[in-house]
């Protein structure tokens, strides 16, 4: 497994990481025990880049990855979030960015992971009611105390990635990005380079569109909260089902999976990203892993622009109130 470096602080990371939303919530049929062979499996081949959030379960899937690393914490960088405020009934309460909110979450994720300082702590969204300097000046506090290592942000607008860079540099943004995702392109990705700042995509496979695995919504279990994306409903499931069609036929020709050409067209975007694709299967893990070592022709990704060109997919990627909640 290669390396990339993400930011200009010294974070550097295995080139592809392994998100573990899904291990424990939205996604239906949780197995924790076939979850932690997953994660096991992934820092045996040498994914060391593993990504949770304090609300993901509510606050399980911290504590699946704090048992799961246990007795391997040097071979692991740890990228965990706050700020989308959930009850432990799994309630949504909005977003928080106050200091005291900041560091309150640290220390129960700490708690939960077992571990001493987190690698990589991000602020899961931007609360618009609190300047953003306040908040990255509460996580900076917690840099220096140790607790943390790097700085990031997640779904922020290019402008207040400036400005809370100013206040203490950033390591990385993590926003979707995929070959039906490719809005961070427009401004998000100029602004990062230009401030030396590193990428990670989260959903690099669409939330799982783009592997093929999805014929018709139905597919989808009642219990999965896809169900509820634009994206995954009545017209616009199957005229995005078309451009997985088109993946598919230059996957086939090159004799790779729809899932690897997503990858490997992702990682051929530029070395300062980095795609964190979740899965809770070893089988998928190791076909996601396969990925780095696919090289991609200028030909074929010029193949790839013309049937995946920017804005290429039928409907927003989450509903209108989630919308609301992204780029700021």
């Amino acid at each position: 497994m290669k390396h990339r470096h993400l930011g200009n602080q010294g974070l550097t990371v295995s080139q592809l990481g392994l998100g573990c939303m899904g291990m424990s919530d939205f996604y239906s049929e949780r197995d924790d025990q076939q979850s932690l062979e997953t994660i096991a499996r992934a820092l045996d081949l040498g994914i060391n880049f593993l990504d949770t959030a304090d609300m993901y379960g509510p606050f399980t899937n911290e504590e699946l990855l704090g048992r799961a690393i246990k007795g391997r914490r040097e071979q692991v960088i740890i990228a965990t979030k706050f700020g989308n405020v959930r009850s432990a009934d799994g309630g949504f309460h909005g977003v928080c960015g106050t200091p005291e909110y900041v560091y309150q979450c640290a220390e129960d994720s700490l708690s939960r992971l077992g571990v001493d300082y987190i690698d990589l702590y991000y602020q899961h969204r931007v609360d618009p009611t609190v300047e953003i300097e306040q908040t990255i000046g509460a996580m900076a506090e917690l840099v220096k105390q140790g607790k943390v290592r790097y700085l990031g942000l997640s779904e922020a607008s290019a402008s207040t990635v400036r400005r809370a860079h100013l206040v203490h540099p950033i390591s990385v943004l993590q926003s979707e990005y995929s070959l039906w995702s490719r809005d961070v392109e427009d401004e998000i990705l100029p602004t990062l380079r230009e401030l030396g700042i590193g990428f990670v995509a989260y959903s690099p496979l669409g939330r799982g569109f783009l592997t093929a695995r999805f014929g018709k919504p139905q597919d989808l279990k009642q219990d999965d909260y896809r169900r509820n994306s634009p994206r995954f409903q009545g017209e616009n499931f199957f005229k995005n089902l078309q451009l997985v069609e088109k993946i598919q036929e230059i996957a086939a020709s090159k004799g790779v999976t729809p899932a690897q050409l997503a990858l490997s067209w992702l990682l051929a975007q530029g070395e300062d990203i980095v795609p964190i694709p979740g899965t809770k299967k070893v089988q998928y893990l190791q076909e996601n892993i396969a990925a780095v070592d696919i090289s991609l022709t200028n030909q074929e990704l010029s193949q790839i622009e013309k049937i995946a060109p920017f804005g290429i997919a039928a409907g927003e990627r989450y509903p209108a109130a989630t919308m609301g909640t992204v780029n700021r």
